[in-house]
């Protein structure tokens, strides 16, 4: 009896952390994301970095599903999203949160949390400024928004495509949509790169090579500069609102560095700070320790 009972809350634990597939259109995106958990739990919206997808998340979702419910949607041009042109859809960060507002609000998310990295630390802290009472807690893995956390990597390819965009300047932007490239975001800073799966990269790789992918990527690398213009608006409202904060940071990342993770103590002195001995896909190597602190910030800050 008692074994039965075992069986059958372990199966109803594994099929409430399954994750599912969807699609919704959205001003005529087709937006892909993965859910888990019910919605009657926490909501944490988890947005991805460049040049992957929700397919980051894979293996945290189903670890927290039990207890939390996740969404985890891909930017158009990204991942299984659709990719409408430049002509169809203005590629700027401010549309991309433009676009993640009403996703959020068609599939019926009224408050949640946030967990970013790379690219989503932009739409994410862009969408929080919209209305930050519908923000819970926020997440940041390797998701900068501080100039501290602006590597030489930044000066190296992006500071002269920002200044102008020439022919010079956007071939060398364009070495940042390689295969070298995308591996080094993999392996540089990591332990032990060879515990990455390179299901990883190779997804990510697949995604930049699509016809059409190029540009998409080349406008939003010129239109980033526009998030670091508004860091001071950011940190003014941090400092304003003390929202729950982990900063959870692979700090051998070359291109987000970790200065920028122990920036956010400036402005929220209560934010937990966490450095981990890998690089900027952190989640690959450190998937079981960020859980841990996410599960632990999660359970003293939102109900």
């Amino acid at each position: 009896m008692l074994k039965n009972l075992f069986l059958t809350s372990l199966l109803f634990s594994t099929l409430a952390g399954a994750t599912t597939y969807q699609t919704v259109k959205v001003d005529n995106v087709n937006i892909f994301y993965r859910a888990a958990g019910s919605p009657d739990h926490p909501t944490i919206l988890l947005l991805h970095g460049f040049p992957t997808s929700s397919h980051m998340y894979r293996e945290l979702i189903p670890r927290l599903a039990t207890k939390y419910h996740f969404v985890a949607p891909d930017f158009p041009g990204f991942g299984r999203s659709s990719q409408p042109t430049l002509q169809e859809f203005d590629y700027t960060f401010a549309n991309l949160t433009d676009l993640t507002e009403k996703f959020v609000n068609k599939i019926g998310l009224k408050k949640f949390s946030l967990d970013v990295q790379d690219y989503g630390s932009p739409v994410g802290f862009r969408l929080w400024m919209k209305d930050p009472s519908r923000i819970q807690a926020i997440i940041s893995q390797n998701g900068n928004a501080y100039e501290e956390g602006l590597s030489p990597f930044w000066a190296d390819y992006l500071h002269g495509y920002w200044k102008q965009r020439t022919p010079e300047t956007e071939a060398k932007v364009r070495k940042l949509l390689t295969l070298d490239i995308t591996k080094f975001q993999y392996s540089a800073g990591f332990r032990n790169a060879n515990s990455v799966d390179p299901d990883a990269w190779t997804h990510a790789q697949e995604i930049l090579d699509r016809p059409g992918n190029d540009v998409i990527q080349l406008a939003l690398f010129y239109d980033y500069q526009t998030n670091v213009k508004l860091y001071p608006s950011w940190h003014a409202m941090l400092r304003k609102l003390q929202p729950p904060m982990l900063a959870v940071w692979g700090k051998n990342d070359p291109i987000f560095s970790f200065p920028g993770a122990e920036a956010f103590k400036r402005d929220l002195p209560k934010a937990e700070i966490h450095a981990l001995d890998t690089g900027h896909f952190a989640l690959e190597e450190e998937g079981e320790k960020i859980v841990s602190l996410i599960l632990n910030l999660l359970s003293q800050n939102v109900r």
